[in-house]
């Protein structure tokens, strides 16, 4: 029942999506929007298109860092599964590719999903702190538009928490004694549940530290450093001259709800939503989609193409390989008494 009634918001919520995208779609000049690509540098797109790859691969370190002290010690697996997911959520409404590289490093590196998914979790977690960061500093330093302006009580409130969840992880060597344990035997599904969930709380606990957090921080900075001169550059391509402040606002505004994609890709929510920050900014609103494409570009098709040539089994056979452990019904892995 409640699968129903979750799938059917999930389907209401994309028409109303889809209708206000066609709306705004019929108040753009295409003309305009495609002249822009088409006169757009490609070296320097080229450019940008490698320092968003190079972004992506700073994500695969990240979490190659939390995944090293659960047995899954390839950096390589690591980078392949994260360009593999990226891949996926390009193609799928919802990320979908998150949970899929799960199962791409469990069954690979032979651990308990429960472990893989714990470390993707944190490394999830900083980027999320990596854009609060952002936020509060921009909200704080830079004329932003209102907005954006108006969320500094409320970045600031989101950094606090954050700073205040880092050290309690660090404070607390294992998580298993907050983990709620379900009362059930532990043949049952219910029982399986509840040592799923035990396991991930412990390798919670035991990957929070200090090191880890601070390589996760400096990696956060770098990727989304790397995300900002990567739509600079794309912007400058298209002789479409956006200040610093202006392509901070946007990439805060389209990555507002980066946990959740409401169309394929992000498609058509992502070049609306650039358009409104440069056009707050003074810019032309046909030219703002047209560099949006050509952001969006950069994002999809080589990412895509790379994550089908370095994981093809993770992309053509995902749906083979997911198990009953994968799903966390089964926690008999191979690799039971891998290090935490």
């Amino acid at each position: 029942m409640k699968k129903a009634v979750s799938h059917t918001i999930r389907i209401a919520l994309s028409v109303v999506i889809i209708a206000a995208l066609v709306v705004f779609a019929r108040k753009v000049n295409w003309h305009t929007t495609w002249a822009s690509i088409l006169n757009a540098n490609w070296w320097v797109l080229l450019a940008a298109a490698l320092v968003n790859l190079a972004s992506l691969a700073l994500k695969g370190v990240r979490w190659w860092v939390f995944l090293r002290p659960v047995g899954a010690d390839s950096l390589w697996m690591a980078l392949r599964a994260t360009f593999a997911g990226a891949g996926l959520n390009n193609v799928l409404v919802a990320n979908g590719g998150e949970a899929a590289r799960v199962v791409f490093v469990a069954r690979a590196a032979h651990v308990q999903s429960a472990k893989i998914l714990a470390t993707l979790a944190l490394e999830r977690l900083f980027e999320l702190i990596g854009y609060v960061v952002l936020l509060a500093l921009s909200v704080s330093f830079l004329e932003l538009p209102p907005a954006l302006a108006r969320t500094r009580p409320i970045a600031w409130l989101a950094l606090a928490g954050v700073v205040a969840l880092l050290v309690y992880l660090v404070r607390r060597p294992s998580l298993d004694e907050v983990v709620v344990e379900l009362t059930a035997p532990p043949g049952t599904w219910r029982g399986r549940l509840g040592a799923y969930f035990k396991h991930f709380g412990k390798t919670i606990g035991g990957l929070s530290t200090g090191p880890r957090f601070g390589a996760a921080m400096v990696l956060s900075v770098g990727i989304w450093a790397m995300q900002l001169w990567t739509y600079a550059w794309t912007a400058r391509a298209a002789n479409f001259n956006l200040s610093l402040v202006g392509t901070v606002a946007a990439l805060l505004l389209v990555n507002l709800g980066f946990a959740v994609r409401a169309t394929p890709g992000n498609v058509g929510v992502f070049q609306a939503v650039y358009a409104i920050a440069a056009v707050s900014f003074g810019m032309n609103k046909d030219q703002a989609i047209a560099v949006a494409f050509l952001i969006q570009t950069q994002q999809i098709i080589p990412v895509t193409l790379l994550g089908v040539a370095l994981a093809p089994e993770f992309i053509f056979k995902r749906k083979q390989v997911v198990r009953a452990e994968d799903k966390g019904l089964e926690l008999h892995s191979r690799a039971n008494n891998a290090p935490v």
